[in-house]
């Protein structure tokens, strides 16, 4: 018995020790995601939680795009008729209608060989204004590829899906008893155990979100991978349509000769109760004309619905029917709606925007945590703690704001009062970052030394 003893003591002691050092890894990882990556983290996140109230921060700031909902819709061919007196040289490459009552449809337009966003109000069929950009179309592109071209963006966005869940899992794995502290909050111990403790609850109540983003963000990087052909089976490619003519017309001229009015009821009689969301207008006679829309069926995206027709006699040529997609498409086009939170309406883009502010504020409390742990020791050693990956994090914002400043130029051709906005809420978020992680942590650093000097005196 007494040489047993002390030999299954050391055997719990390697154990609790071995526990020991694996959550300390799993904390070493959950740590390097959330500090060493942290601006882009940031900045994906954030970028994707303001994308979910985008349409309304459209009707807040540009008064052009506000609608007040009616009984009774313009017709399409109205609308397009006012378009055209609208931009007399121009052509239109893509309509959306809006997917709120209270917001105007986007209809894209080339004129002069620049784009610009016009705003046509679906139930009086005005063309209320125009916008080389908008708060949707920014935040979406920031959120979908940081503007980065050559696919480099997109799966730079992408790979965060797979860091985010890495992050999840570690914080749940080196947690201890997790699931007994959902209504913790410690806020009479200093300011680090309230962020610590903050940290941890907004976490916490974050789960669900965490995996639903981190997931659909992972379902994407298979979509754009073609992994087990996802792309090819749940993206079919649009039918083709015989050339009737030698010479075929002018691309400008023809987007405006077809009967949208009737390709729209066209489609409605291909999928009942279909609801015309987006309009992909044929550039000749050999394109289809292909609309989307909203059916009976719950949750999905509009391109779960698809008519394609005839741009000669209106036939229907292709349809993708909801209520009849295979497992793989039905995934791939509820993905957005789940992702973004807009399948509910307002209420639901409230819900996720608050659960994405959330799990944008766990980046910024943990790295405040980490700072402030360093900060104890001495501000120069803070910053040799920091080391590379400090102007690393920066190196890396500087170039996302290049190719933004370089996209907003050549490909929306923004206005002066849209780069002004923009790099108003560029300097903001420096700003704001710089006070909070140098000059706020510099004075508390400065006075805990301060304090410590006078314990020793």
């Amino acid at each position: 018995m007494h040489r047993r003893g002390p030999s299954r003591r050391c055997y719990f002691k390697s154990i609790f020790e071995e526990m020991k050092f694996k959550k300390k890894v799993f904390f070493d990882i959950h740590s390097w995601i959330g500090i060493k990556l942290s601006i882009l983290f940031f900045i994906v996140c954030f970028s994707g939680t303001i994308a979910t109230l985008s349409h309304e921060m459209d009707w807040l700031f540009i008064p052009e795009m506000r609608a007040e909902e009616q009984n009774v819709r313009a017709s399409k061919n109205q609308i397009i008729l006012n378009l055209r007196a609208a931009y007399p040289n121009g052509t239109f490459t893509y309509w959306a209608a809006s997917e709120e009552p209270y917001l105007c449809d986007i209809i894209y337009v080339v004129q002069d060989e620049k784009q610009v966003y016009a705003f046509a109000n679906p139930y009086t069929g005005v063309i209320q204004g125009h916008a080389s950009i908008t708060f949707q179309r920014f935040f979406r592109d920031l959120h979908y590829y940081l503007f980065i071209p050559f696919q480099v963006g997109h799966f730079t966005v992408l790979i965060f899906s797979f860091l985010l869940l890495i992050s999840l899992t570690t914080a749940l794995l080196f947690y201890k008893k997790w699931y007994s502290k959902l209504f913790e909050l410690k806020i009479h111990n200093g300011p680090l155990v309230f962020f610590r403790s903050l940290h941890r609850l907004v976490g916490l109540w974050s789960i669900p979100f965490t995996l639903l983003f981190s997931i659909t963000g992972i379902w994407y990087f298979a979509e754009r991978t073609n992994i087990g052909n996802l792309s090819d089976i749940a993206n079919p490619k649009a039918p083709k349509i015989e050339s009737r003519f030698s010479e075929e017309p002018n691309a400008s001229d023809f987007v405006f000769t077809v009967d949208y009015s009737l390709a729209e009821q066209k489609a409605q009689k291909a999928i009942p109760g279909l609801i015309i969301k987006d309009i992909l207008p044929p550039k000749n006679p050999t394109e289809p004309i292909y609309l989307t829309g909203l059916s009976d069926v719950p949750l999905v995206r509009n391109r779960a619905n698809r008519v394609y027709l005839d741009p000669k006699d209106y036939k229907v040529i292709g349809v993708q029917n909801a209520a009849e997609l295979n497992t793989a498409t039905y995934l791939n086009d509820i993905a957005d709606p789940i992702h973004f939170g807009n399948w509910g309406g307002l209420i639901t883009k409230v819900i996720w925007f608050v659960m994405g502010m959330g799990i944008s504020s766990l980046i910024l409390t943990g790295i405040w945590i980490s700072l402030k742990r360093k900060v104890k020791s001495r501000a120069k050693q803070m910053k040799q703690r920091m080391g590379v990956w400090k102007y690393l994090n920066w190196a890396m914002f500087l170039v996302v704001i290049g190719f933004m400043y370089a996209a907003l130029i050549s490909n929306y051709h923004a206005t002066p009062a849209a780069f002004i906005t923009i790099t108003a809420g560029w300097f903001v978020f420096i700003t704001l970052a710089w006070y909070l992680f140098e000059v706020k942590l510099r004075e508390i650093a400065a006075t805990e030394l301060k304090q410590e000097r006078t314990k020793v005196i």
